[in-house]
């Protein structure tokens, strides 16, 4: 493990740009964007479409060390190049911590919960991410309902896969996101905050993760979480929230910082010329730093 990436994970100011929008999510990515179906024929081309998208969020001049800590990337995006170097690497010198995305989707919806699909490619994945110089990796689960048993499994999920991950001298990030429009969210994550703990104190002392949650209704309720000395950082999806109100949201929440995909990129189009891209993306930047660094 890259011992100065994790420094600066643990204890940098800034937050993750979450570019990881995968084969079901990239079409409407992409759609906001202002770039529509009828631009791409087939998934290779969909996929060269949006990498042109993320390479030019990440070679902005606006895109920098300075507010962003990390970026998430999607397989591809990881396999493909940036300015004549695997993106990763691009990254990395630029002091930005490479993760990759290594779910294969949710399955469906029992339990008030979705799980991960099987992912039978795991340690191949595991191997090239080792091999692109990645630090980290991301899963995704979906929480829909407050029900114990659901919520238990889809947290020995994550940290079972989690153990193999770190097995792998790879940083895992945990995400089981809670579904911002459940009709009883809060409690939720009362039961996602207490499985998770349990987890997290049977960690041993070189086992160490990263979470990824949704922003809690009750303001510092994943304080425990934070605090926790097998975790590396907690960070906030923005799970549909706008910019605005995710910000306002993350605000209240003291050492949480910020993951956003669509409130990152939710003013940028295709169209724009350089300056008012540039422009977007720095007003995007800037609010969702302060959102992350100065608390209320």
């Amino acid at each position: 493990m890259n011992k100065s990436q994790f420094d600066r994970m643990k204890n940098g100011k800034g937050f993750i740009a979450a570019l990881d929008q995968s084969g079901g999510s990239t079409p409407k990515a992409l759609a906001a964007y202002g770039v529509m179906e009828d631009a791409y024929s087939n998934e290779d081309e969909m996929f060269d479409q949006v990498h042109k998208m993320r390479t030019r969020i990440i070679t902005s001049p606006v895109f920098s060390s300075m507010s962003i800590l990390g970026v998430i990337l999607f397989e591809q995006t990881m396999d493909s190049k940036v300015e004549g170097k695997y993106t990763a690497d691009y990254l990395a010198d630029h002091n930005i911590v490479p993760f990759l995305k290594v779910d294969k989707g949710l399955a469906e919806k029992e339990n008030g919960v979705q799980l991960m699909k099987p992912n039978p490619d795991l340690d191949e994945t595991l191997r090239r991410a080792n091999e692109r110089n990645i630090f980290g990796t991301k899963m995704r689960s979906v929480i829909h309902e407050p029900n114990e048993e659901g919520i238990k499994e889809v947290v020995d999920q994550q940290f079972d896969i989690g153990k193999k991950i770190i097995a792998a001298d790879l940083v895992p990030i945990i995400e089981p996101e809670v579904d911002i429009h459940s009709g009883d969210k809060e409690k939720c994550e009362e039961i996602l905050k207490a499985e998770i703990l349990k987890h997290l104190n049977e960690l041993s002392e070189d086992e160490n993760v990263m979470l990824k949650l949704t922003i809690p209704t009750k303001a510092n309720a994943y304080k425990e979480l934070v605090e926790h000395p097998r975790v590396v950082r907690v960070v906030a999806l923005s799970g549909g929230y706008s910019r605005d109100e995710a910000n306002e949201k993350l605000k209240e929440n003291e050492g949480m910082i910020a993951s956003f995909s669509r409130a990152l990129a939710e003013e940028l189009r295709a169209g724009q010329t350089e300056e008012e891209f540039n422009e977007s993306l720095k007003s995007a930047i800037d609010s969702i730093y302060d959102a992350s660094v100065n608390k209320k």
